[in-house]
């Protein structure tokens, strides 16, 4: 992904100077989170409109130049990164400084960001998702490349959703050949199942087994 491509500027950025009443009414045009700010050319920060709708009329921004939010992504920056930004600091808008010279280029929106990782195969390809468990020290993703390759499938993706008790559990996205195998192969290497699936003989075995159960207590 080249960060550049999804670079905009139909916002200037704004002065420190600016009056209140002015960066109000401009939040009134807007759909976004922030703004950026400069003094003297250079970025200083973001002002949010929460904070902005606190701070008197009469008065500038430099007047609250501490409420200012110091976050911003570099030009060089992969998507990753840039989505987890605008998920910490609860923004729809992030500025980007290049790399070397800490000019400030423009900004990134999140709709842009998300609408890339929506085009990723992770998302796009049409696929099965797999939800599996395992001890955090003992997974690994090679071993899940091997066991997902040595199945007949082709690996889509896959990351880590969620750490518990030290259980890591992890997303897998593959194509639709053999995943009752790759199911079965994946408990064989100690990994739980967490997600359910129909094509899961293991469970459907089980469930079996549980209403033959259920059946002959009842006669």
């Amino acid at each position: 992904m080249l960060l550049s491509n999804y670079i905009i500027n139909d916002i200037e950025i704004q002065s420190v100077n600016q009056s209140i009443a002015s960066l109000k009414k401009l939040f009134n045009e807007l759909t976004y989170t922030h703004v950026p700010v400069e003094k003297d050319g250079i970025f200083i920060g973001s002002i949010s409109e929460n904070d902005l709708r606190c701070f008197e009329n009469d008065k500038t921004l430099k007047d609250y130049q501490y409420a200012l939010e110091r976050f911003f992504v570099r030009n060089t920056d992969n998507w990753l990164d840039i989505l987890k930004n605008f998920s910490v600091n609860n923004a729809n808008l992030i500025p980007v400084l290049d790399q070397e010279s800490n000019k400030y280029l423009g900004y990134v929106e999140l709709g842009d960001i998300m609408s890339f990782f929506n085009d990723t195969p992770f998302l796009k390809e049409n696929g099965a998702i797999l939800v599996v468990g395992k001890n955090f020290t003992e997974y690994s993703f090679s071993e899940i490349s091997q066991i997902v390759e040595s199945s007949n499938n082709k690996l889509l993706g896959a990351f880590v959703s969620k750490i518990e008790n030290d259980v890591a559990e992890i997303t897998i996205k593959v194509n639709l050949a053999g995943i009752n195998d790759l199911i079965q192969t994946l408990r064989r290497y100690g990994y739980t199942i967490l997600s359910s699936h129909e094509e899961d003989a293991y469970t459907k075995n089980l469930q079996e087994r549980s209403d033959y159960l259920d059946k002959y207590l009842n006669i």
